[in-house]
């Protein structure tokens, strides 16, 4: 079979196949696509612009401004030992965190761009930084999905958790790279002028988010697709094949391909501990679709897809195995708000300028905190500049 698919022919003939399968699917479910469509549509609408766009924005600055390269000379005693990559990898880490999914993945390319990174650490990077943003976790999966706080805390605690020792684990990747951590430091720090960085940065972060939420509407489409010609439900019959209970599989497949609409199967069910270990593995992997984003940005950049796929796979079976443990140790009683799980109905439920104001507040306060952490190391590096006489 591998064999088979290692031909050129064969493999044109599986592509063209699949296109007249989809065509088909379109023109026979037209509503079905639409209704897809309109959902993809209004979840970008409602979420992904507000959160993504600001801190698409940030992450320009504060690469463009220097911040990153400050900061980097700053927390390189930190980063370099523990996952050997540059200090200045801590702002894709940092924004990875906060601004969710794909921010951090972004940063890392950016980093990689302007040269404060090697193309081994970027790599590295690209393994742990693309994270689950808090408001996510913390309000759609824990107050939402699981109508309890404790649940979203402990699901992000692990998340956190998870990524670092991921980041731990891929400092072996690669090899040594003694001369190339040298070959990077001594970089002159290159800055462009504050109207020229946020031109474009405003332009750029405006291109990212139409890109991610192109994938967004086409994985909505695809997957009310495939839901309505049981495809979903003929791959969930395969994974029980191996061990999984009809439901868990169900869910399992929803959250390989679309991250919310995985955890949003988890609502209901007496396992509360299998329903939060797998809600965990579901926002460490990601999903499909969003590993869309992160490679439509890596198409040209020459970084290696497989490293950050796995490390996204282990990133979710590490949080599953320390949610599990948790779990296990300090039981979870059932919610008592049933009516926080009408929450997860529907994730473009939030209002657009509620979102867009929380989530351009985030961003300034991360620019400002950077900026405050950078100050110090600039007037120290301009007040050491030697005068010399004429």
């Amino acid at each position: 079979m591998l064999r088979l698919l290692k031909q050129k022919q064969v493999r044109d003939a599986l592509a063209g196949l699949a296109l007249l399968i989809a065509t088909l699917a379109l023109v026979l479910s037209p509503s079905e696509a639409i209704a897809g469509a309109k959902d993809g549509l209004t979840l970008c609408f409602n979420v992904i612009v507000p959160s993504l766009f600001p801190f698409f924005v940030l992450s320009s600055l504060v690469v463009d401004l220097g911040l990153a390269a400050y900061l980097g000379r700053a927390l390189e005693g930190l980063m370099r030992p523990l996952f050997r990559v540059s200090g200045s990898c801590a702002a894709a880490v940092a924004l990875g965190f906060i601004g969710g999914y794909p921010v951090g993945a972004r940063t890392a390319l950016q980093l990689y761009e302007q040269g404060l990174c090697s193309k081994t650490e970027a790599e590295r990077l690209l393994a742990f930084c693309n994270n689950s943003g808090p408001a996510f976790i913390l309000g759609v999966v824990g107050a939402g999905v699981f109508g309890d706080s404790r649940v979203g805390l402990l699901l992000y605690l692990t998340h956190a958790l998870a990524s670092l020792l991921v980041g731990l684990l891929f400092r072996f990747y690669g090899g040594s790279d003694r001369g190339r951590a040298r070959a990077v430091r001594p970089k002159p720090i290159q800055t462009v002028t504050l109207p020229a960085a946020f031109t474009g940065a405003v332009s750029r972060a405006l291109q990212s988010t139409l890109n991610i939420c192109a994938f967004v509407v086409f994985f909505a489409v695809v997957l009310r697709l495939l839901s309505a010609y049981g495809v979903l439900s003929g791959l969930a019959a395969l994974l029980s094949l191996a061990g999984f209970e009809g439901e868990w599989a169900r869910r399992l497949v929803a959250g390989l391909l679309e991250l919310s609409s995985g955890v949003a199967s988890l609502r209901g069910g007496a396992e509360l501990a299998g329903r939060v270990s797998m809600a965990a593995f579901m926002l460490g992997w990601a999903g499909l679709s969003v590993h869309c984003q992160v490679l439509s940005f890596l198409v040209d950049s020459g970084l290696s897809a497989r490293v950050y796929l796995a490390g996204k796979l282990c990133h979710g079976l590490i949080a599953a195995a320390l949610t599990w443990g948790v779990t296990r140790l300090f039981p979870l009683s059932a919610p008592v708000a049933d009516y926080l799980a009408e929450q997860a109905e529907s994730i473009a439920a939030l209002d657009f300028s509620t979102a867009l104001a929380a989530s351009t507040l985030a961003a300034l306060a991360g620019w400002l905190i950077l900026a405050a952490l950078c100050g110090p190391l600039l007037r120290k590096k301009c007040g050491n500049v030697p005068r010399r006489g004429v």
